[in-house]
């Protein structure tokens, strides 16, 4: 993996570079200037917009309760799609363009699901706590009510902080000191 990642990380830059020659000679160096400059610019308004589209998807996804992985795929090929528009280049170009838009996503999304299936887990786990013991400790049948306060312990039954009396009062009001 680290081979094919500095392969990458040579090779493109590599290409990238031919290309931008061959146009800068086939054109003319300001010509090739500001197309760099402007896909660069016309690339981060739509990879912003699209971006937005995306946030307000995912947090309605949310509000219906509804787990946001196309939201959240679909937002990071849009910030990969941001970072290869700002890089000059008419290849990273080409392809940040294609992740901009929602086919290319699908598309490319697609091929990324069906690539890392079975790849991921997910499992989910209760609260902490001893085996046969429920998350809240007074509904546990060995809990104690005796001395029990959830301000000043966690569901083990272990106190916070350190040695020493805990003062809780809305105010506090130093001793005055005698006066002579």
């Amino acid at each position: 993996m680290f081979f094919r990642l500095l392969a990458l990380l040579i090779v493109v830059p590599f290409i990238e570079l031919v290309l931008l020659l061959r146009l800068a000679d086939e054109t003319s160096w300001l010509t090739t200037l500001m197309i760099v400059i402007i896909t660069g610019i016309i690339g981060s308004y739509l990879a912003r917009r699209e971006g937005l589209a995306t946030w307000f998807r995912f947090q309605s996804a949310m509000a219906q309760g509804k787990m946001p992985s196309r939201e959240i795929q679909d937002g990071l090929m849009i910030a990969l799609a941001a970072v290869l528009l700002l890089t000059p280049g008419l290849l990273t170009d080409a392809f940040g363009f294609t992740l901009l838009t929602p086919p290319g996503r699908r598309l490319i999304g697609g091929w990324l699901r069906r690539r890392f299936a079975g790849s991921f887990q997910m499992r989910t786990f209760g609260g902490g706590g001893q085996p046969g013991s429920t998350s809240n400790p007074a509904e546990d049948e060995r809990f104690d009510p005796r001395g029990y306060d959830p301000r000043r312990s966690n569901a083990s039954g272990q106190r916070f902080g350190g040695a020493g009396d805990t003062i809780d009062s809305p105010h506090f009001e130093p001793k005055q000191s005698p006066s002579p």
